[in-house]
């Protein structure tokens, strides 16, 4: 059936400020959702982290094509209400179908129960979005121990235990899609190591997925999303908890700050309603051929990032030895610097 969602309610919504592109598209999601093939119709999807932000931005196209969603967000708002349960309220409000569920997805049972949510109200599972993870930044040498088990937990063991057990619903379907959420941090972002390692740790557990269940008809992808707008937890929680400190280093180091990104600055506007679309293309038929890929998407950029290779290779029968390196070494590292190497801008740098 197709799904047909009024913007009247979402328009105000708190968790995704932007609803739809004021630049170059004035349709309301009514008018959208007449026009589309709702790709998703009879779909049943997982959004974790989809009580706002991005997430929610996710979990708002998806419904948008036509998809039944399961939120996942154990957060709350000022007011202490259950953000997963607002944001599905305001999706059936505006005709979707949505339920929330307030899970610790850092555990085998959270995870599980989060699961057995759409198995119960939908009766299936067609589409994982892992998207939830909280941050703790410092430098790698202040970084704690609890700071540090904060955020792998929250972003790479929480995707693990959502893909294992999500799979098994999805042979059972004869096939789905899974779409982790990493990062740029993962180029290379300092004092923010935790999340950094997270981040690339997940691009490696989506090639490993892909391979792995591709024989089932499973898909698994990467998003590295950028959102500098609203609520979205991007570049604002950077400059709220660690630009001002830490800005005098951050000049010095320049653009490798954030490893090479593409060709819009951080601070440029880059609303998330892109990446939600651009997820909800990412699970539909349009997409079938796409598996273990990693993409850039934000603002008014998409990128495909290269798979990792060998740039070069040397090869001694004899094996390698010190004296052998010496002499050989720069045949394989060629004209390589060390371009992280700049001059500590502080006085008293503890």
């Amino acid at each position: 059936m197709p799904v047909n969602i009024c913007v009247d309610h979402l328009a105000a919504g708190t968790y995704c400020d932007v609803i739809k592109d004021p630049r170059n598209d004035n349709r309301s999601l009514q008018e959208y959702a007449s026009m589309n093939a709702n790709r998703l119709t009879d779909k049943i999807a997982i959004v974790t982290g989809g009580g706002r932000g991005i997430g929610y931005c996710e979990a708002l196209a998806l419904a948008r094509e036509g998809a039944q969603i399961v939120i996942s967000d154990f957060g709350r708002n000022e007011d202490g209400q259950v953000l997963a349960a607002i944001a599905a309220e305001e999706i059936n409000h505006a005709g979707g179908q949505a339920v929330g569920v307030a899970e610790d997805l850092a555990t085998t049972s959270g995870a599980r129960r989060t699961v057995e949510a759409a198995l119960d109200t939908f009766g299936g599972l067609d589409i994982l979005v892992n998207n939830a993870g909280m941050r703790a930044g410092n430098p790698v040498h202040k970084m704690t121990d609890d700071q540090w088990e904060l955020v792998i937990s929250s972003h790479l063991k929480a995707s693990f235990l959502m893909i294992r057990a999500c799979v098994p619903l999805l042979r059972q379907r004869g096939g789905g899609s899974i779409v982790n959420t990493g990062s740029e941090a993962g180029l290379g972002m300092v004092f923010n190591p935790a999340y950094a390692a997270a981040k690339e740790g997940l691009a490696g557990l989506t090639r490993s997925v892909a391979r792995e269940t591709g024989r089932f008809g499973i898909r698994c992808n990467l998003i590295r999303p950028r959102a500098t707008a609203g609520k979205t937890g991007g570049g604002d929680w950077f400059q709220q908890n660690l630009a001002g400190t830490w800005r005098p280093l951050l000049e010095a180091l320049g653009r490798y700050w954030i490893g090479e990104r593409g060709t819009s600055g951080w601070d440029r506007k880059a609303p998330p309603h892109s990446i939600g679309a651009f997820v909800a293309w990412l699970c539909s038929p349009a997409a079938v051929h796409l598996n273990g890929q990693d993409f850039f998407v934000g603002g008014h950029e998409i990128a495909l990032i290269s798979q990792p290779q060998f740039h070069r290779t040397l090869y001694r029968e004899e094996g390698w030895t010190i004296d052998a390196l010496d002499a050989m070494a720069s045949d394989i590292t060629g004209d390589l610097v060390d371009h992280f190497r700049v001059a500590n801008p502080f006085e008293n740098d503890d």
